[in-house]
């Protein structure tokens, strides 16, 4: 890896693998359970979660070398990478490609501009679970833009300067039928008859033998005129998107019936036969944005016999423009005919209609005249089946209500292609494909916006990013947003943000006469059954995220087996959708719409109801997994009253840590719903959060308990939140915040009695001290805390007070106590099973032995501790064990392992916010860098650009 020119450290192939699907997603927040997924599929290791946090400790290294090191950003859901407009090749490709269809006139250079980006194939050496099928969409969209830019280059007269392209390109790609159309035609033009006719033949055997086909309409053309030895027209079809002058199709304001007339081309015996073209696609929109992958996979797969794409997808998703769009890029492929029927399973104030109602329709479309049209569906099945034998037709069905609607309108023996498109996933449609749309990228949400809005969107880029947003990148909200605004030249970009960031509001600004993003939503809820309806208005409830199966029993109180059922219904009805197994998300504004139907529909009690078993939920089972967790501390842990709603079945710590890991969102945001359940959760969640560093969830949970504890006028409960906050500033590096509240943690708890808050404390004053130098009053805290927990026979905490007791020891020079009482804390820890406080005597035993000169002995207690914590996940801990096995590689001679392990510690200590051991690496990086200059061993200039 390179930037400007320098060489950046290199990465390992599976950071590789990381970096390169973080940017093939960036501006999306990245989940490490999607990470996951994306690396190793559905099974991935034990050390899956390790191996991302060394990943991105890896990539950040890199970035760093190339002052870049804030493109990948930390987020509460996952991690965010945001290069800047211009920094990244993909989307720099599809902005090209945009403007070569917007500007016609530059299309060649710009596309060959475009075409350039690419140096190899994408994802080259990278070996991961999504690699392959991303490198196959990304080439599928390299492909189209190769085979547009040749399109042009032959309507202008330079066949003789492609043919050797196209001869490599259809190399790798044997099977790509517009490719070998083209090159055909390149050598025909180039009066190179006998080799065009060569390539046509091996491409007809090629695909006979791999994939049992026969060339599409549009290369058969092809073939022909080079057979016959023809003047190649300049508008001859070639396989995939015809020249728009090479289309012959009447007008869309004719009526159907003043269809155009033309030879058919099926085969020889209709040579000379006739056929009114029927052509009832409804108008293409001219600001369709994005979908380019849809588009070409749509393309792709439409020469084969008969072809069935389902396209499903929520609401406003743009099911239908990307129906039209593709069919219209498909059309020349389909000479007789491009056929269309709304089949209302969604339309306000219209039932769905009845399959023998559309195949009247259809026939109808076909010119079959009204008294030939028999009564029965079975009959009026056959006769469609007929009248398509032997031809080649587009087919679109829209708006479809399920399977049974459609099965009896489907082709039989026909080279037609059929488009569905319906809100529901048609999952019994036997033999179908199906393709599940999502929002809008941001990059074609923008292009969609803009094209609707004009220059006042390019001057105001940030507030088009908020609107899209608000509008959760969703077609028909983008479109509505953008139209409202075109409307009003007063209004500003900014403007239309301020109206829609008032959630309250949001669905109504969201509104266009019929077309208003509820009332879509609407259509899609009266379809639910009463069940599924309920549960999908409970679900507004729901603070959080996501939602798994056990939640969303406990909101609406029916057996986990039933909810599931009825959440897999929503799911296929793309009321909901799934980003993880196993959980359920909305989108933002579905889940709008949901909670409003809730506070519409749902009475008080019902409701409050509903968040009581949720949160029963919530606090039970976060008490399961820590009890599985920390067995040693449940005596600190509240008594939970246990709730009626099953809690999810944890058995083990692993799976444990995996629903806390799941559910530490959800968590953290409901906790505000009841003020005794704020402080049961923040005192049962403590270790946890302590542990992994979860600092920002931490200060805003137990900002959440101390409100709490104030208002219920619980001054126990006021001591512990203080001291749980205490802890988390003085972590990151806020002594005088931490000291302030470890002080009125005290004062409370002594007001209260409550002699473990006074010992915590105490302790945490201890440890504010240490930190700021001041050893004998951190020396007395300790002591006072020390037997505070003994007399209560807290052992856990004095397993805590005997370590920190001796890190006082060993600032004051005495490295024989500081030993002593840190193997006091190590002997009692491994008792009680308490792997952290283990872990932690560790890492401090091997800094009592480096003063005491004994390295070897102080690199096991720190590689000891080190393994405890990762294989525990207690992250908090392993920045001072790397800084500390630094160290020790410096002062045995080994600067290079030193210099490796400080980056390490600093990478990670910046990401967990932990202010003392980042300054502890960059202090000890600064030494590392003099002693190397000092040594000769580096130039200084370079010395400048080490980490």
């Amino acid at each position: 890896m390179s930037a400007e020119g320098r060489e950046l450290p290199s990465l390992a192939p599976r950071h590789r693998a990381f970096l390169g699907y973080l940017l093939l997603h960036s501006g999306t927040v990245v989940s490490v359970e999607r990470l996951i997924e994306a690396m190793w599929g559905p099974t991935p290791p034990d050390t899956a979660r390790a191996q991302v946090h060394a990943a991105l400790t890896a990539m950040r290294r890199t970035l760093r070398a190339a002052d870049a090191a804030h493109l990948v950003r930390t987020r509460p859901a996952g991690y965010l990478i945001a290069p800047e407009a211009g920094r990244l090749d993909l989307q720099e490709f599809a902005t090209l490609v945009a403007e070569a269809e917007s500007e016609p006139a530059l299309a060649v250079p710009t596309l060959r501009q475009a075409l350039a980006l690419w140096r190899g194939p994408a994802f080259a050496g990278v070996q991961a679970h999504f690699a392959d099928s991303a490198r196959a969409r990304l080439e599928d969209r390299r492909l189209a833009a190769v085979e547009r830019l040749v399109e042009l280059e032959l309507a202008a007269g330079r066949h003789a300067e492609l043919t050797d392209q196209l001869a490599a390109e259809l190399t790798a790609h044997p099977l790509r039928e517009r490719l070998a159309g083209q090159l055909m035609l390149a050598l025909y033009r180039a009066g190179r008859q006998v080799d065009a006719l060569a390539v046509g033949r091996e491409y007809r055997h090629r695909l006979a033998d791999e994939q049992g086909l026969d060339p599409g309409h549009g290369f058969l053309a092809v073939e022909e005129t080079v057979l016959r030895g023809e003047p190649p027209a300049a508008a001859l079809v070639l396989p995939g998107e015809p020249p728009a002058a090479a289309l012959i199709r009447p007008a869309q304001s004719q009526p159907p019936d003043a269809a155009l007339m033309r030879p058919a081309q099926a085969g020889p015996a209709e040579a000379a036969t006739a056929r009114p073209l029927a052509a009832f696609l409804p108008y293409d929109v001219a600001d369709f944005a994005g979908r380019s992958v849809q588009v070409e996979e749509l393309c792709g797969t439409a020469s084969q016999a008969v072809t069935i794409s389902v396209i499903d997808g929520m609401a406003g998703i743009g099911k239908t423009a990307l129906a039209v769009h593709a069919a219209h890029r498909l059309a020349g492929r389909y000479p007789d005919g491009q056929l269309f029927i709304d089949l209302h399973a969604h339309t306000a104030g219209q039932r769905p209609l009845e399959p023998a109602e559309a195949l009247e329709v259809l026939l109808r479309q076909l010119g079959v005249a009204t008294e030939r049209i028999p009564a029965s569906i079975t009959e009026r099945a056959a006769l469609w089946r007929g009248e398509l034998a032997g031809r080649r037709v587009l087919l679109v069905l829209d708006n479809a209500a399920d399977a049974a609607q459609v099965r009896a309108l489907l082709p039989g023996a026909s080279n037609s292609l059929v488009l569905i498109t319906s809100r529901q996933r048609l999952t019994d449609l036997d033999g179908a494909r199906a393709m599940s749309m999502d929002v809008l990228p941001l990059p074609d949400a923008v292009a969609l916006f803009t094209g609707i809005v004009g220059e006042r969107a390019a001057a105001e880029s940030e507030a088009v990013a908020e609107v899209l947003l608000l509008c959760g990148f969703l077609p028909l909200a983008v479109r509505i947003a953008a139209t409202r605004l075109r409307h009003r030249p007063r209004w500003s970009v900014a403007h239309l943000a301020e109206r829609l960031r008032d959630e309250r509001r949001r669905l109504t600004e969201l509104a266009r006469s019929e077309r208003g993003v509820a009332a879509a939503f609407t259509l899609s809820y009266r379809q639910l059954t009463v069940d599924q309806q309920q549960v999908f208005r409970l679900l507004g409830l729901h603070p959080g995220r996501d939602i798994e199966p056990h939640a969303a029993a406990a909101l609406a109180d029916l057996p986990v087996e039933r909810t599931e059922d009825l959440l897999e219904d929503l799911l296929d009805a793309h009321m909901l959708q799934q980003r993880a197994f196993g959980r359920y998300v909305f989108h933002d504004l579905l889940r709008q719409y949901a909670a409003q139907l809730a506070a519409e529909q749902e009475p008080p009690r019902a409701g409050e109801a509903a968040m009581t078993r949720l949160l029963g939920h919530q606090l039970t089972t976060a008490s399961d997994a820590m009890d599985l967790l920390y067995p040693d501390s449940a005596h600190r842990r509240p008594r939970i009253e246990r709730s009626a709603c099953p809690p999810v079945p944890l058995h083990d710590a692993p799976r444990a840590l995996a629903w806390l890991e799941a559910e530490r969102a959800n968590l953290v945001l409901a906790a505000d719903r009841d003020l005794t359940h704020t402080g049961l959760l923040a005192t049962t969640l403590y270790r946890y959060l302590y542990d992994h560093a979860y600092h920002d969830d931490a200060l805003t949970l137990y900002g959440k308990a101390l409100h709490a504890a104030r208002r219920r006028e619980d001054l126990a409960g006021e001591g512990r939140a203080l001291t749980d906050l205490g802890w988390v500033h003085q972590v990151q590096g806020s002594h005088d915040i931490a000291r302030e509240h470890f002080d009125r943690a005290l004062a409370a708890c002594r007001t209260a009695e409550d002699l473990r808050g006074q010992a915590r404390a105490l302790v945490g004053l201890g440890r504010v001290n240490t930190d700021e130098g001041d050893h004998e009053p951190a020396k007395e805290a300790n002591l006072r805390a020390l037997e505070l927990f003994r007399d209560i026979g807290d052992r856990l905490g004095e397993a805590v007070a005997l370590d920190y007791l001796g890190i006082v020891h060993e600032r004051l020079g005495q490295y024989a106590q500081a030993a002593d009482l840190h193997r006091q804390a190590l002997e009692l820890s491994r008792e009680i099973g308490s792997r952290g406080g283990e872990a932690d005597a560790l890492d401090n035993l091997g800094v009592a032995c480096t003063r005491l000169g004994r390295h070897a002995e102080a690199r096991d207690h720190h590689e000891q501790a080190l393994e405890l914590y990762r294989h525990f996940g207690y992250r908090r801990g392993e920045a001072k064990a790397l800084n500390s096995l630094a160290e020790i590689a410096a002062t045995l001679g080994d600067p290079g392992q030193a210099v490796h392990l400080h980056t390490t510690a600093l990478d990670l200590a910046v990401e967990l916010s932990n202010r003392s051991e980042e300054r502890r690496a960059r202090e000890a990086l600064a030494r590392l860098r003099v002693q190397r200059i000092s040594l000769g061993s580096v130039d200084p200039l370079q010395a400048t650009r080490l980490p």
